[in-house]
């Protein structure tokens, strides 16, 4: 007897999987200056989002904001960096083209 051929999406189901990322939470105890913190509760209530959620995201979103100011600032040192470097170069030259110039143009 030949075992039941499945039909349609149902012959597709048993290769999908579900990958389920799991977050875990560390505890924190956490003082707010008592303007942020009534204002933390308004907004969190006007929004129907747990305070614990809105103070994750807001430190989530303000690391992305300091990371980008930390890569723009190695940015700027790198970008310095190469300049001088450049300036070395062209310097390196122009005293070559001197020499030479001297050499065989006197």
């Amino acid at each position: 007897m030949k075992p039941l051929q499945q039909q349609g999406i149902d012959k597709y189901i048993l290769n999908v999987y579900t990958f389920v990322k799991i977050f875990t939470m560390k505890s924190l105890s956490l003082k707010l200056d008592e303007k942020v913190f009534e204002e933390t509760e308004e907004v969190t209530q006007e929004l129907k989002i747990a305070r614990n959620r809105y103070i994750n995201d807001a430190l989530e979103l303000y690391n992305k904001f300091n990371q980008r100011l930390l890569i723009e600032k190695q940015i700027k040192k790198e970008i310095e960096e190469g300049r001088l470097s450049s300036l070395e170069v062209m310097r390196d030259w122009e005293d070559t083209d001197y020499a030479f110039d001297a050499k065989f143009n006197p």
